[in-house]
């Protein structure tokens, strides 16, 4: 629909405004899938500004992310692939790519990764919008009320857990949260609650498991001379810290280091590892591939 001018109404109508929209798809590999994507799109007026694509030689899945602009709206994109969907089998999402991705991220003590996420956040470098932060402990209001989030203090004992996780599920709801980010929370999530955020809860934990579990464990590998530390950022799954991975970081250390150093190398490492898959996660670069990630980066 277009809008007259308020100079007059000779004046020529303004131009709809282009939308930016991200496909994503999976399906059987097959000929003739690039094909068929590309005339639907170019059927809704859409032009491709990137395209990313992958067939899988372990599940014989092709993926394929494609950023498009157009000036029709998000049903008619959807609409004009449907048929092309519906044709090879595929699993086929189509989002706006101007909408941050709502996050709701749960803390306990540590404030290391949950200041990078807001830090990120309001600086305009990570592509959410958090409504609440959600915390077993209350150490970490302070900082939430700093970033100016609603802060929901949530205690967890082993005789309320049921209870506690079916509130954060009506969170999930009342808030319309899109992926929920562990930010050092250190609870053990329930398989059922595992299963319900499938494919939209991102942990981090440091790169030692399952060498070196429990307490410090910054200090168990500083006495072993490990010359690598980092981390990992995965998907939550029933199988305890071992979900299929959306992005690992690495650095060196050495033996001049002290134990203090490691923590505080690690706790970096993890900040700037889970920011960077809330990112991609956001964007919609990461496609499940069975136990594995497919991450258009």
């Amino acid at each position: 629909m277009s809008i007259e001018s308020s100079t007059g109404e000779n004046s020529p109508a303004t131009a709809p405004a282009a939308r930016n929209f991200i496909v994503t798809l999976s399906c059987t590999d097959q000929p003739g899938i690039v094909y068929a994507v590309s005339g639907a799109l170019l059927q809704a007026g859409c032009n491709i500004t990137e395209s990313q694509q992958f067939e899988s030689p372990e599940t014989g899945t092709f993926f394929m992310r494609v950023a498009v602009a157009t000036e029709a709206t998000q049903a008619e994109v959807w609409g004009s692939l449907e048929p092309v969907a519906q044709a090879f089998g595929m699993q086929l999402d189509v989002f706006d790519a101007e909408r941050p991705a709502r996050t709701l991220i749960m803390c306990s003590k540590e404030g290391h990764a949950l200041n990078d996420l807001l830090f990120q956040q309001r600086a305009g470098m990570l592509s959410i919008e958090v409504p609440l932060i959600v915390s077993n402990h209350a150490d970490l209001r302070p900082m939430a009320e700093f970033y100016g989030v609603p802060f929901v203090h949530l205690p967890v004992t082993k005789d309320n857990k049921a209870d506690a996780e079916a509130r954060l599920l009506e969170l999930v709801t009342e808030h319309q949260i899109d992926v929920v980010v562990l930010a050092r929370y250190m609870q053990i999530l329930s398989n059922d609650l595992c299963r319900e955020l499938n494919g939209r809860a991102i942990n981090i934990h440091h790169s030692f498991l399952p060498s070196f579990k429990g307490a410090k464990p910054y200090h168990q590998a500083h006495a072993r001379g490990v010359k690598l530390i980092g981390a990992t950022a995965h998907y939550v799954t029933t199988d305890l810290d071992e979900g299929p991975i959306i992005e690992q970081e690495v650095i060196r250390v050495n033996h001049a280091q002290t134990p203090q150093q490691f923590v505080a190398l690690g706790r970096d490492v993890e900040g700037r590892t889970l920011a960077t898959a809330v990112q991609w996660h956001a964007q919609h670069r990461v496609l499940l591939d069975g136990t594995r990630t497919v991450v258009f980066n």
